[in-house]
């Protein structure tokens, strides 16, 4: 049971580091210089992060409800 604790502690910074790369209203354009525009899609790199922070985040909810039914209280 300590692996669930390791793997949820994991799972908590990669969540963390995912919404943290994500800046909202700037793309990875405005590194460069570029303008923001109102609309505007999410591509390749940004795309790839969106749909790993959503993954990321049901990873970590599943391994709390499973902390708190298998890890017994000390």
């Amino acid at each position: 049971m300590y692996a669930l604790k390791v793997i949820q502690i994991i799972l908590a910074i990669l969540l963390v580091g995912s919404i943290l790369l994500q800046q909202r209203g700037s793309g990875l354009g405005s590194v460069f210089g570029g303008e923001g525009n109102v609309y505007r899609s999410m591509r390749g790199f940004e795309r790839l992060l969106f749909a790993s922070t959503i993954v990321i985040a049901i990873l970590f909810v599943i391994s709390a409800v499973l902390t708190v039914f298998f890890v017994k209280a000390v």
